[in-house]
Order: structure tokens, then sequence, then C-alpha cells
């Protein structure tokens, strides 16, 4: 069994951290998130090597991407209507918006990085095309 690429396994390392989270969200709350929890599917996908798991990390990329920019839209707003009021804590400590902000940015690059490096593509492809052959 052929290991994945390593930008391929931290993405992974990524998705399974975001889906333990979500997981732990939806019993300790009890609301369904989509958000988080559509990160499971796509975790599916990369686990099973199936051929559609690479539309799956780009569509989950996209839609964080249109959800990040409205909220980062949202803070700009408000920010400018009440800033006293557009403050972020986490655990009791304030966190600059500036620094979420710059996160997200690096975290969504490097997920649009991986959705289309060649060896991911040649990886998933590959492991799929030897599943299907060890099925037949």
């Amino acid at each position: 069994m052929k290991l994945p690429p390593l930008p391929l396994c931290l993405l992974f390392c990524i998705y399974l951290v975001l889906a333990l989270l979500s997981i732990t969200r939806v019993i300790i709350t009890g609301n369904l998130d989509m958000f988080t929890l559509g990160v499971l599917p796509v975790l599916v996908g990369l686990v099973l090597k199936t051929t559609w798991a690479l539309w799956a990390v780009r569509i989950y990329t996209a839609i964080q991407t249109l959800g990040c920019a409205a909220l980062g839209v949202t803070a700009i707003i408000a920010s400018h209507i009440s800033p006293e009021d557009t403050r972020l804590f986490f655990a009791g400590a304030e966190i600059p918006l500036w620094l979420v902000a710059a996160t997200l940015f690096v975290l969504l690059s490097f997920q649009w990085w991986v959705a289309f490096l060649p060896s991911t593509r040649t990886y998933l492809f590959t492991e799929s095309e030897t599943n299907a052959q060890h099925h037949r």
C-alpha cells in the first residue's frame, strides 16, 4: 500500500481533528452544523480512496471559502457599526480578528493547494483504479 503524499496526509489530519471537534460539538450542544459536519463525507472519501474524494475536497473547500468570505464581510460591517462589540473571545482571552483572518487564509490556501496538487490527484486516482480492479 502506497502512502499518500505529505500534503494530503496533513490535510487528512486537519480534517480528522475537525471531524472529532464537530462530533464533540454535536454531542455537547445537540446542534447539527453542516458547515463542520460536512467534513465527514470528505474524510470517508479520502480514507476509502474513492474517485469522488478529490471533488469532495474541492467542493468542501469552496463551501468553506464562501462561508469564511461571508463571515469576513459581516465582521467588517459589524466592526464599522459597533467596534466595541466586534471582539472574539476564547477561554476568556481576546483573540485579535486579524489573527483569525490570517489563520483562516492560511488554512484555506493550504486546502486549495492540496486539492489541486498533481500528486493528490495521482494518488487518489491510482488507488481508486487499483481498488476497482481488485473488486472485479
